[in-house]
């Protein structure tokens, strides 16, 4: 009974062609009435565009050309509009007619008849599996030879993959059949529509290839990291309730978490550019210590306790909005002077990111250090907080610098050539030179981005602190912005990498980072579970780049 469900193709394309009569007809009629309308409007203004970007012609040649195709136009589209609600109502009772028949009388049958091909197949490889274990038994039992048992036990392995594969050939066959009777319907609708879809539609489609496409292997590698810290933050949800007799997930913790990845979101921006250049950046902790006794000792309250190469600095003098002001910028200032000299020695001598930016930060610490003798700056002018991330309703505001800083860095990346230059220069450096992209130039540009980022990350977090300006602050901060990076999937192989990974990458660490902490565990374990992160996502990251390969 299972057999009779399983259709021929010539089944399945008589259960198709009632469908195929109805729609084709409709579709001819549609064809028709768009030829002196639609179509001719759309080859109209193809020949428009392309007079315009002829230059073999004169002006007055072309706009002698543009006129006449505008007149031709206007009487195309009165045509169009002319058979409009023909066309609509021929479009609307092809898909009513598809809406009542092509899933109940085509689909649904095919799917079925996959279903039961999908059995039968299994049930055959489990038949020639037999077949080939019987064999094999008989053979051995024939052998006393060591090599020729040896060389049975091969050919045995080599029949068995045999079947293995034939298997997966036909259940993929199966699979191609049932997607193509799933799509036609699309593909029907797609001529009637000329290619508008709903959104519904759109969905339903993205849907089903998803599933036609679905690798379980792929999707492990793509996704097991944050599956399995899906889990890890279950359990510490569960966990602190039970140990600490406070819930984790209420709007106050979630909004620290917000409020302690905004400055770190720069950061992680910031060297996600060079990461996508399968570089790297070890000076971002000691540009944070920099950025933040910079913006500490301008916006100081009152005159500087402590002085810069021996002399005490003071800007009380100057309005407060001012002081902002000039601290951001000296911020910046600073950490883009350093950010560009490593990006000069890392694009003019094809220096690794790891050593020009390793320098970068033994001087800016031994810098910062030695001119201030290593002593915190204290509090800003406490007036200064609420300016610049005032709370709104209990609504930390920093959130929203970050909200900025991710769109700003997601329309360069995506929206410009600059940004299609990055991922060019980091997923092959010689080519990209070869198709005329100045290498260096992205290269440099790439750490002035990074630079511009960390000045202003440094700044706001010396703004959330109120101040507390040293030059050990931010040690180990580049290990976070990196690690965050990382797990969101921008890969040290270069070239690969998307802003909402980074943006994934900085909540999981920062809200890590913080359950561990309600939790009460120790800090130095918490670096260790930081540690296992990053070792599985670079090792995940080297599978897909060998899968790749």
């Amino acid at each position: 009974m299972a057999k009779s469900k399983i259709l021929t193709a010539e089944q399945e394309m008589g259960l198709r062609k009632p469908i195929d009569d109805y729609v084709g007809k409709i579709q001819d009629k549609i064809d028709s009435l768009r030829v002196d309308g639609t179509d001719k409007v759309v080859a109209l203004q193809n020949s428009i565009d392309s007079t315009k970007r002829d230059r073999t012609l004169t002006k007055e040649e072309r706009d002698s050309r543009i006129a006449n195709y505008r007149d031709q136009l206007a009487k195309a589209r009165a045509v169009e509009e002319k058979n409009k609600s023909q066309i609509s109502g021929l479009i609307s009772d092809a898909e009513n007619y598809l809406k009542a028949h092509f899933d109940k009388d085509y689909y649904q049958a095919v799917k079925q008849s996959c279903q039961q091909e999908k059995i039968q197949a299994k049930e055959k490889y489990q038949q020639n599996i037999s077949k080939v274990e019987k064999e094999h038994q008989q053979t051995l039992a024939k052998l006393t030879d060591h090599q020729e048992i040896k060389d049975e036990k091969y050919v045995y392995k080599n029949r068995r993959f045999d079947c293995k594969m034939d298997l997966d050939k036909e259940l993929q066959r199966i699979k191609d059949r049932r997607h193509g009777a799933y799509t036609y319907k699309y593909h029907l609708i797609d001529l009637l529509r000329m290619s508008k879809f709903t959104f519904l539609e759109s969905r339903a489609q993205k849907l089903e290839n998803y599933i036609y496409t679905f690798n379980r292997r792929a999707f492990l590698l793509q996704n097991g990291l944050y599956i399995a810290i899906i889990i890890i933050f279950i359990a510490l949800c569960t966990l602190t309730p039970i140990i600490k007799n406070t819930p984790l997930l209420t709007y106050n913790n979630i909004l620290n978490i917000l409020q302690q990845a905004s400055p770190r979101m720069f950061l992680a921006l910031g060297v996600a550019g060079l990461i996508l250049l399968a570089g790297t950046d070890l000076s971002i902790g000691r540009m944070v210590g920099m950025g933040m006794t910079t913006a500490t000792i301008i916006m100081h309250q009152g005159i500087n306790t402590g002085g810069v190469f021996g002399h005490v600095f003071d800007f009380t003098g100057i309005p407060v909005v001012g002081r902002v002001i000039l601290a951001l910028t000296a911020c910046v200032v600073l950490c883009t002077f350093f950010t560009t000299i490593a990006g000069c020695f890392t694009a003019k001598f094809k220096m690794h990111p790891f050593i020009s930016t390793m320098a970068n930060m033994l001087v800016i610490f031994g810098l910062v250090t030695y001119a201030t003798k290593g002593v915190s700056f204290g509090a800003i002018e406490s007036t200064i907080p609420s300016m610049i991330i005032p709370k709104i309703n209990g609504f930390p505001t920093i959130i929203l610098w970050a909200v900025a800083a991710v769109a700003i860095v997601w329309f360069i990346w995506n929206k410009t050539t600059f940004g299609k230059n990055l991922y060019a220069v980091g997923g092959n450096s010689e080519a990209a030179a070869v198709s005329g992209i100045s290498v260096f130039r992205t290269t440099v540009g790439a750490f002035i981005l990074a630079g511009i980022l960390y000045g202003f990350g440094s700044w706001l977090e010396c703004v959330r602190m109120v101040g507390s300006g040293s030059a050990a602050y931010g040690q180990g901060w580049e290990m976070d912005a990196i690690a965050a990076c990382v797990v969101g999937g921008v890969s040290f192989t270069g070239g690969i990498g998307k802003i909402s990974g980074v943006v994934t990458g900085v909540f999981i660490f920062t809200a890590l980072t913080y359950s561990l902490t309600i939790l009460g565990i120790d800090t130095n374990l918490q670096f260790v579970f930081s540690g296992i992160i990053i070792l599985v996502a670079v090792t995940l990251d080297c599978l897909k780049y060998v899968q790749k390969k």
